[in-house]
C-alpha cells in the first residue's frame, strides 16, 4: 500500500477523491439509507465527518460518476439519473440574533436557487421561499429534490448561554424545517445532521416523519473510523505507533453498534506522531463545565452514568440534563444497555483516555477556580501514589484543599455539597490519566474509588464529618471486606480512608492499611 495525503480538515468529497487523499468508503451506508427510506436525522459530536458524508450524498445524487470509481456504490447506482440538490449549512460563523439567522437563511436559499436556475419570489416569507425553491427545482429537473442540511442546530447551540436568543433561533429554524414535511411530494431524500438531538416537540414538531438513526446499531460507524478501516486504509501510517495505545487514546465512541475512532484525532496522530488530545483541544467545553458546576454534578459519576432513553432525548433550550449534554457532545458514550419493562436504560462512560483525562482536567479547573493552581497540584499526587507514600498523599491533599481560595468557597454553592470534596480528588487523579474505577462494585457493596497502578492498587473511601476525625472511612473499608476483590494480584493493596471537615474545608484524616 502506498502513502497518501492526510485529509485533515477536508470536508469536500471531490477534493479528497481527485487529489489523492486517504478516503474511508462510506458509500455502503449512503446506499443503504437511500434504498431504505427518504427522510433521516443523524446526531454526532463535532469533527466526526458529518459534513464529508453529507457532501458524499450530494455528489452521489448529482451523478458525478468519476468521483465514485472504485467505491462500493459505483456499480450499484444509476448514473443516468441526476437529482437537484438543495444544500443548507449553518456551520460557518456565529449568528447572534433572529434577524441575522433570517438573513443567512435567505442567502442560502438564494444561492441554491442560483445554482439550480430557479426563480424565487421577491416578497415571500422564508417558508414560502423555501417551498418555491423545492417545487421549482422539481419542475425544472423532472426529478424530486434532495435536501441536505448540515449543522442544523448550530445557531441554537452557539447561543445556549443566552436562552432568549436560543429560543428565537429555535423558532426561526423550526419555521424553516417544517417546510420539509409539507413538501414530501416533491422530495426524493432529506438528511439533516447536527451535534445535538433536540426534542421532537421543540425544533422538529412540524417534521415528525424523520427517521432518527442516531442510536441505531447498523449506523453506529456511519461516521468515524473502525479498526478494520485502520488496517485496510491507513496501514502505511501505522508503522512505529503502538496499536494498543492508539486504541486506548482514541477508540471507543459507540452508538450501540461497532465502536469507532474520531477521524480528527487519528489524522493528526498520523501527521504529528505524538499522542495528544487533538479533538478535545479544538473546542474547550466552557459551557459544559459551567453547566456541570451549576448542577453540582458528581464527577466520579462520569465513569459510569445510567440514563434512560427519554432522558437522552429530552434536550432543549430550557431542559438540558447534564447526561444528555455530555452524551450528545461526545464526552460520554454508550457502554451497554438493558430493557426494564418498557423502559430502556443505557450505561454511559468515557469513550477513551483522551476524553477521560482532558474533561477532568477542565472540570478540575472549574472546581478549583484557578487554572494555574489546578496545573500545579496534580503531579505530586502521582509521585506519592506510585511510591506508596501515604504521608506524602496526606500532605498533598492538605495542600490541595488549602490552596483553593477562600473567596471561591464563599461565592460558589457547589463547594457546600458533600460531593464537592470527592469530585476534586477524583478529577485531579483522572486528569493524570490514571486507571480509576468509581463506585467499584464488590459482593459487599461499592468502593468509592479504586486506583490501579502497575505497582500497587488503592481503595479509597470518603467521608465528610464535622470538626474531628471519626475513623469511619477506613472502618467501612475494613468492615466490608472490600480488599477481597483485589487479593492475589501480586501487588500491594492500600485501603485508604479520607475524611473531610466541612468547617475547616480541608482533609482532617488520611488513614491507611496495606495488605
Amino acid at each position: 500500500m502506498i502513502k497518501r495525503k492526510l485529509p485533515i480538515g477536508i470536508q469536500t468529497f471531490a477534493k479528497i477523491r481527485e487529489e489523492g487523499y486517504y478516503y474511508v468508503d462510506k458509500t455502503p451506508y449512503a446506499l443503504r439509507l437511500i434504498e431504505s427510506g427518504t427522510h433521516y436525522f443523524l446526531s454526532r459530536p463535532r469533527r466526526f465527518g458529518k459534513s464529508l458524508f453529507l457532501d458524499t450524498l450530494a455528489e452521489l445524487f448529482a451523478g458525478n460518476e468519476p468521483l465514485f470509481r472504485g467505491l462500493y456504490v459505483h456499480d450499484l447506482w444509476d448514473w443516468n439519473v441526476r437529482y437537484p440538490v438543495v444544500r443548507l449549512s449553518f456551520a460557518e460563523g456565529r449568528l447572534e440574533t433572529r434577524a441575522e439567522l433570517e438573513r443567512r437563511i435567505r442567502s442560502l436559499l438564494a444561492h441554491n436557487a442560483g445554482t439550480l436556475g430557479v426563480e424565487l419570489p421577491l416578497d415571500a416569507d422564508i417558508a414560502e421561499t423555501f417551498i418555491r425553491l423545492i417545487e421549482g427545482a422539481h419542475a425544472r429537473y423532472g426529478q424530486r429534490v434532495v435536501v441536505l442540511v448540515d449543522e442544523y442546530d448550530k445557531p441554537i447551540l452557539d447561543n445556549l448561554t443566552t436562552p432568549e436568543v436560543a429560543r428565537a433561533m429555535r423558532e426561526g429554524l423550526r419555521n424553516l424545517y417544517s417546510v420539509i414535511k409539507g413538501q414530501d411530494a416533491h422530495i426524493r431524500f432529506a438528511f439533516l445532521t447536527g451535534v445535538s438531538k433536540f426534542s421532537k416537540v421543540s425544533i422538529f414538531s412540524g417534521l415528525n416523519n424523520l427517521n432518527d438513526i442516531t442510536v441505531d446499531a447498523q449506523y453506529s460507524a456511519i461516521c468515524g473510523y473502525t479498526e478494520e478501516d485502520l488496517d485496510a486504509v491507513f496501514a502505511p501510517e501505522l508503522e512505529g505507533l503502538d496499536r494498543d495505545q492508539i486504541r486506548l487514546w482514541y477508540n471507543g465512541y459507540n452508538w450501540l453498534g461497532e465502536a469507532v475512532y474520531n477521524p480528527f484525532d487519528l489524522l493528526l496522530l498520523f501527521q504529528k506522531r505524538e499522542f495528544r488530545p487533538y479533538w478535545f483541544e479544538t473546542g474547550t467545553p466552557t459551557f459544559l463545565v459551567d453547566v456541570l458546576m451549576q448542577r453540582r454534578f458528581f464527577t466520579p459519576q462520569l465513569a459510569r452514568t445510567l440514563a434512560s432513553e427519554a432522558l437522552l432525548s429530552a434536550f432543549d433550550v430550557d431542559t438540558m440534563a447534564p447526561e444528555a449534554l455530555l452524551w450528545q457532545t461526545g464526552y460520554l458514550t454508550f457502554h451497554g444497555q438493558r430493557r426494564i419493562g418498557a423502559r430502556i436504560e443505557y450505561e454511559l462512560s468515557y469513550p477513551n483516555l483522551e476524553v477521560a483525562y482532558s474533561l477532568n482536567d477542565a472540570l478540575l479547573k472549574g472546581l478549583m477556580g484557578d487554572l494555574s493552581l489546578a496545573e500545579r497540584v496534580t503531579l505530586s499526587a502521582y509521585e506519592a501514589l506510585v511510591r506508596g507514600e501515604i504521608d506524602g498523599l496526606r500532605h498533598h491533599l492538605e495542600r490541595l484543599y488549602a490552596s483553593i481560595p477562600h473567596d471561591w468557597y464563599r461565592k460558589n454553592p457547589i463547594t457546600h455539597y458533600e460531593g464537592y470534596w470527592a469530585s476534586v480528588f477524583y478529577s485531579h487523579l483522572a486528569a493524570l490519566g490514571l486507571e480509576l474505577i468509581a463506585e467499584d462494585v464488590t459482593h459487599h457493596g461499592c468502593i468509592d474509588l479504586t486506583v490501579k497502578l502497575p505497582e500497587r492498587i488503592y481503595l479509597f473511601e470518603f467521608k465528610v464529618v464535622a470538626d474531628e476525625p471519626e475513623g469511619a472511612a477506613l472502618a467501612q473499608l475494613l468492615a466490608k471486606g472490600y480488599v477481597e476483590k483485589y487479593r492475589g494480584q501480586g501487588v500491594p493493596v492500600h485501603l485508604v480512608g479520607i475524611e473531610f471537615s466541612k468547617t475547616r474545608r480541608n482533609v482532617i484524616a488520611v488513614e491507611a492499611v496495606t495488605e
